[in-house]
């Protein structure tokens, strides 16, 4: 047997760690929360194989023979993986990194009077200070510079969780708070919850009306044709900045207003802080329009019509229940989670359904991660991780072994139950994408369609229903519409955006009032979500070749076309939603494989090639840095070469059969050794980004694509040993 402990507190972290093992997850058709048990519990529930790993405390495996051939790496890499695999089917595990989620959360809590447990404080607080920088303040996620944004929603975060202001912790973060411009200087989000608070002033933030709502939808300053995110979050908070409603002071928020600042909160002028955003914290620019339209905003505010604000209020409620509603009390993330249910405070009182409903959901959307517990960019993965583990398990010749067939059954069990069978009430009127045939990114109770999950998907179901080991779960009925609602979600000019089609030009990137996200307006379209609308069609098109064959082709080429044309003149993709170009030049490969276009019959796809080969590492790795999100060039990474960087360049030069076989090798030589004894690979660098500015952790990826390499390799170029027995295990520690 074989374990190995993963992670390591920092000491001003250790004192705030509970006993790890009393925590349970409970897991239930998707859903997956965290609870700490008493020690009967305990004994009656042995912590499990997912528990153990995903809280970071060493686990056992049986003993695995050593790889030197690339299918028994990936053998040993599945064997291991699927053990992370929970009992309603899905792959269950974090999805945190960015650090203005959980804050939110919690001030939340502080200003409704939900309590916040003891021992989720205390794990929140390790979180923290596991997460900060060497100056004591947080950036905007995990991996990111101090700003003002980070640390000053986290530092009051710490301090409503119990921290006292004279911790050599606050003592360092207060510190790099008031070098950076002190709260003054927060971006408008930080703005908004700090005002809510009492240790802010709503003059300080440009004008959040919900007036918008009452303009007709065919213009582009509705919100129904921003991208969801936004609107979601926009709605949230339109309402209670349209109330102005601020937590009666405390204790607590006196002393904040003290702590906050580098100079008395009496004396500062708060009109003249709406622009005032620390460079710490700026990615976009505040633009000539955005100032005007906010003077414009400011005018109106100052001389509102009242009942147009009534109208407008009660235009945003109604947006947010029916949010609620839809969404079985999740919200589409964590972040308008707290915003909508402040709001649905100050609207009902917490002794509404609504606000129960949404108190009772408050463990889902948090996790516990080996640094701690933290808030998820949604309320989870599961989708997502588990059609790619399947894919992978499909392609690498595991998925139908007699000892992984009840895994890919329970695999399918979960694809079939999360499917999403109903569109949305009010779909219109509160401007939802269709969702009948839909797959979301995590459950079907958060109910919200995308179109790359819903590809893929598509793609992972029809692969294991072709086994014939398996059942056939989802009829071809379900199938059909899943195929119906991507046909109907390509954009003009052939690509596919995440969550709906373009509704509002980029022009409306110039109101962008975000500060710290770009590109946060309006849909776009993407090259990983149109491959995976390309793959998943590609697929089902083999399989059912009657059904509605022209409108498939047509989307297909179509898509096709905008892949070529969003590829850059060094040949390679910018990618929105993974680090970065390495993520997406390999699902633009795998979409140009689709229609034969290879490396040696395609301009485009040896480009492609070329860009991947020439950045190859000398131990043959692929690593790319965060920055290349930021600054739109490929950054390489300054640890050198990732595991999961490195197996998507190796799928990307083999959907194009390269024919540089020894770039291949060495990648694949590289994923072997960087591959642990039991057969793990361990926590690298951030996998995933949002908005250009924001990284955010897919764990399973690490597990995914280098298993998913290695088996394609075996099957490609052969099972031949490639590393000694003693190359293998070179140990990388997370800290």
């Amino acid at each position: 047997m074989s374990g190995q402990t993963y992670f390591t507190n920092k000491e001003e972290a250790l004192e705030f760690c509970s006993d790890l093992s009393r925590w349970r997850l409970n897991v239930d058709n998707g859903r997956q929360t965290w609870e700490y048990v008493d020690e009967d519990a305990c004994k009656e529930r042995p912590q499990s194989f997912v528990e153990k790993y995903w809280l970071g405390l060493p686990v056992t495996m049986p003993e695995l023979p050593h790889a030197t051939r690339p299918q028994q790496a990936a053998d040993n890499g599945w064997e291991f993986f699927k053990r992370l695999q929970t009992e309603d089917g899905h792959w269950a595990g974090a999805y945190d990194g960015p650090l203005f989620v959980t804050c939110g959360i919690v001030i939340m809590q502080y200003i409704t009077g939900v309590p916040v447990p003891e021992t989720s404080k205390r794990e929140m607080t390790r979180y923290l200070l596991n997460m900060a920088n060497e100056d004591g303040g947080w950036g905007l996620h995990t991996e990111g510079k101090s700003t003002v944004f980070g640390t000053a929603m986290n530092y009051v975060m710490l301090r409503i969780l119990g921290m006292h202001a004279d911790h050599q912790a606050m003592t360092r973060a207060r510190n790099t708070l008031h070098k950076l411009g002190s709260a003054r200087a927060i971006a408008s989000w930080g703005k908004f919850w700090l005002s809510a608070l009492g240790v802010y002033e709503w003059e300080g933030m440009n004008p959040l009306l919900p007036e918008p709502l009452l303009i007709p939808s065919m213009l582009p300053l509705n919100p129904g044709n921003w991208w969801v995110h936004t609107r979601a979050v926009f709605v949230g908070m339109s309402y209670t900045y349209g109330l102005r409603r601020t937590m009666p002071q405390t204790e607590l928020t006196k002393s904040l207003r003290a702590e906050l600042y580098d100079e008395p909160y009496e004396h500062i002028d708060w009109p003249a802080q709406r622009d005032n955003v620390s460079a710490a914290d700026r990615y976009v620019p505040n633009t000539l329009v955005l100032r005007a339209f906010n003077t414009a905003l400011g005018v109106y505010e100052r001389w509102k019509v009242p009942f147009v604000r009534t109208w407008a209020l009660r235009e945003a409620l109604f947006q947010i229940e029916n949010e609620v509603r839809n969404t079985h009390h999740l919200c589409i993330a964590p972040v308008n989670f707290a915003t909508n249910m402040l709001a649905i405070y100050y609207a009902h009182g917490s002794d509404s359904s609504l606000f129960r409903g949404m108190r009772e959901r408050l463990p889902d959307v948090l996790w516990m991660c080996y640094e701690g517990l933290a808030a998820c960019g949604t309320n989870g993965s599961q989708l997502w991780d588990t059609a790619f583990a399947v894919q992978a398990a499909v392609d690498a010749g595991l998925a139908g072994r007699k000892e992984n067939r009840t895994c890919m059954e329970r695999a399918l069990e979960f694809l079939e139950s999360t499917q999403i069978r109903k569109n949305p009430e009010n779909m219109r009127r509160t401007y939802r994408q269709a969702t009948l045939g839909a797959w979301p990114f995590s459950t079907r109770d958060q109910a919200y369609t995308v179109s790359d999950t819903t590809a893929e998907a598509l793609r992972a179901t029809l692969m294991l229903q072709q086994a014939s080991f398996l059942p056939k779960l989802i009829s071809d009925e379900r199938l059909y519409q899943a195929v119906d609602l991507l046909l109907g979600m390509q954009n003009w000019g052939g690509g596919f955006a995440s969550y709906e089609r373009v509704r509002g030009p980029q022009l409306m990137e110039y109101l962008n009032a975000s500060e710290v996200f770009g590109n946060i307006m309006v849909e776009y379209s993407y090259p990983e979500c149109t491959t995976s609308a390309v793959l998943g069609l590609s697929a089902f098109h083999k399989l059912y070749p009657t059904y509605k064959p022209r409108q498939v082709k047509r989307c297909i080429d179509s898509a096709i076309k905008y892949v070529l044309g969003a590829q850059r003149k060094d040949g390679s993709w910018y990618g929105s939603w993974g680090v970065c170009f390495t993520y997406a030049s390999m699902f633009a490969l795998q979409s140009l494989a689709c229609v034969d276009m290879y490396f040696d019959n395609c301009w485009e796809g040896m480009k492609a090639c070329a860009f991947l080969i020439d950045r190859q590492n000398e131990d043959g790795g692929w690593g790319e840095a965060f920055a290349s999100c930021e600054q739109k060039e490929y950054v390489p990474h300054p640890e050198g070469s990732q595991v999961v960087h490195t197996a998507w360049a190796v799928l990307a030069l083999m959907a194009a059969r390269c024919t540089y076989d020894n770039a291949i090798t060495r990648g694949i030589v590289f994923l072997m050794k960087r591959q642990q004894p039991n057969g793990e690979w361990l926590q690298e660098s951030i996998e995933g980004v949002f908005n250009h500015s924001c990284g955010i952790r897919y764990p399973n990826f690490k597990f995914i694509f280098p298993v998913w390499a290695l088996g394609k390799y075996a099957d490609v170029y052969g099972n031949l040993p490639l590393v000694e027995k003693t190359e293998v295990g070179i140990h990388r520690s997370l800290n």
